[in-house]
């Protein structure tokens, strides 16, 4: 195995790596950067994020940073840690105005200042939005400017899959080349994790099939603590049948929700609010109004209400929505100036993550961060306002970059584990020799059919214990997988595989951390237990690796200003 020296190495190519990147670049000229990509840079999922990114830039027409975290730990239902929203709404007007500088076409009102549309949840229209295409503009302003530093190398298409880290000190990763076949390691001083979520735990998701919640498995392999992971998000908008993103933006532009009797439900559920309303709120009402009998019958029991933006008109959805519009055409088959969008809940969002500090380090490793989602800082808490994805992403990539540059600049290399990499060798061996009679393919659809139907919007302990159950079970049946291309040169095969092992780790923590949070709270809705509990759950959930599955801890919920209040729309 060939050994690349680097003094940072960054996983994960998406907004919070590019952004990484660039700020630990800017930071030291004097050290080599590694940013390394599973797929091509500009292929990350980030650039599917499409509505907006959320900053308070308007005082005199009176937003507030103040009014920023308020919305943002109201939104994340008081699981959120206050400190680290207020650093995050400090901060975002600054990224905002920094992307300006580089380049990015951000929209602009007609006197030519940055536009802003609302987004559920936000008291005030923040959400600064490039099109309905801000996460494809946000990743090219960041590539191209991350391409004028000779002191960056991109590895485009390298599979990370094991995390080297040696008496409590991070010390690089190894890396599968996919077009070679060769095995790697990045021998490092410091590393960033923003790999992303778990998205592609379900089936019915926003998310490409490349969120395969790699960097958090690593971590959690490596006994790193994963924080709150039962709080998945389902964005009401997702297209039916495929799950496609319809982004907050439309309705941010004034579209309706519908249903089937015509009527525009959300008034029973977020009068003040009524579509923008935060996306657990909104979700929960479409599935009542669904499993009520009040929504359009739809394939594959995949039933849905309206999403109406007819009365916006042709003009401004073609300027302002023209990607929902292509993307319901093609996917649905629906043009939305003439007929409305089906669509449901969707998984969306993973708001827990590996376990850090304010800082976004991990506290038991020195020389490790993590940005973006594989992290949870925590600033969504129970549940994230659209808009403050992106932001975190821009926030916490700056604010990595930069410490593990200077972190790099000051610590020497220690010496690499050689016997951590005969085990990554041989694992990666051991898979490819394995002659079991289970496909991973098989395994892996099971565990996103059991996550769909089991550990969506609404819960039940019964409901989680049966998902508990399947997927040991399915852990068990993978122990005998066979990895059919026995060939290391773009091996489909044997990457699906490994990625349904880590998707298996991280069901599992998702699974059981909800069966054990006996409470609703944010998108956390438990039937069987209605209520939000703060005497007993207002704690983080830490999950840690065992050989038997999870180990379950808990930590306070970082509090400084506001407390607790019954959360309404």
């Amino acid at each position: 195995m060939d050994v690349l020296q680097y003094d940072v190495v960054i996983l994960g190519s998406g907004l919070a790596g590019l952004r990484a990147a660039v700020e630990a670049a800017r930071t030291r000229t004097d050290i080599r950067i590694a940013l390394v990509s599973k797929v091509q840079v500009m292929r990350s999922h980030s650039v599917c994020a499409e509505g907006g990114t959320g900053a308070a830039l308007r005082p005199e027409e009176g937003d507030s940073p103040l009014l920023h975290a308020w919305d943002t730990v109201k939104g994340s239902d008081f699981l959120a840690d206050q400190d680290a929203v207020f650093r995050f709404v400090e901060m975002m007007p600054q990224e905002i105005l920094q992307l300006e500088h580089w380049g990015i076409p951000w929209s602009r009102r007609p006197d030519g200042r940055i536009n802003q549309r609302p987004f559920g949840g936000h008291s005030f229209p923040r959400a600064v939005f490039a099109s309905d295409k801000t996460g494809f503009f946000e990743m090219q302003t960041l590539y191209d400017t991350l391409l004028q530093y000779e002191h960056v190398d991109i590895f485009n298409e390298w599979f990370v899959f094991k995390l080297l880290i040696r008496d409590g000190r991070f010390q690089g990763v190894v890396a599968w080349e996919l077009a070679t076949g060769k095995l790697y390691a990045i021998h490092a001083r410091a590393g960033i994790i923003a790999t992303g979520g778990a998205g592609r735990l379900y089936a019915f998701t926003t998310f490409s099939h490349i969120v395969t919640g790699d960097g958090i498995a690593m971590a959690y392999r490596e006994g790193l603590p994963l924080k709150d992971m039962e709080f998945m998000q389902f964005h009401p908008t997702g297209i039916v049948p495929s799950g496609i993103l319809v982004t907050e933006g439309a309705r941010g532009e004034g579209g309706y929700l519908l249903n089937s009797k015509g009527e525009r439900f959300m008034d029973r559920y977020a009068p003040e609010r009524m579509e923008l309303a935060p996306r657990d709120v909104v979700s929960r009402a479409e599935m009542t109004e669904i499993l009520e009998g009040r929504g359009f019958k739809g394939p594959n029991g995949l039933d849905y209400v309206h999403l109406d933006l007819r009365h916006l008109g042709a003009d401004r959805i073609n300027e302002r929505l023209g990607l929902v519009r292509e993307v319901s055409i093609k996917f649905a088959g629906v043009d939305p100036i003439e007929a409305p969008i089906p669509v449901r809940p969707v998984q969306h969002y993973t708001m827990g993550g590996i376990h850090v500090d304010i800082d976004g380090k991990v506290p038991s490793v020195e020389g490790l961060w993590a940005a973006g989602e594989a992290a949870c800082v925590s600033i969504h808490g129970a549940n994230r306002l659209g808009s403050n994805s992106t932001a975190e992403c821009l926030v916490w990539g700056r604010i990595t970059g930069e410490l593990a540059a200077r972190f790099a600049a000051s610590t020497k290399h220690d010496t690499l584990d050689q016997e951590a990499l005969k085990k990554a060798q041989a694992y990666l061996q051991s898979m490819l020799d394995r002659k079991g009679n289970e496909s991973p393919y098989a395994i892996k659809h099971e565990l996103q059919r059991t996550m769909d139907r089991f550990v969506g919007v609404f819960r039940t302990g019964d409901e989680l214990e049966e998902a508990v159950r399947i997927i040991r079970e399915l852990r068990k049946r993978y122990e005998n997988i066979r990895v059919v291309d026995t060939s290391r040169v773009y091996n489909q095969d044997l990457q699906t595989a490994i990625e349904t092992g880590f998707l298996l780790d991280l069901g599992l923590v998702v699974a059981e951390g909800a069966l054990r949070r006996t409470e609703s709270r944010g998108a956390h809705a438990r039937r069987d237990y209605p209520e939000r509990d703060d005497e007993n759950w207002l704690k983080h959930t830490l999950a840690t690796w065992t050989p038997e599955g999870p180990e379950f801890s808990y930590i306070p919920v970082t509090i400084t200003y506001w407390k607790p209040v019954e959360r309404k729309y």
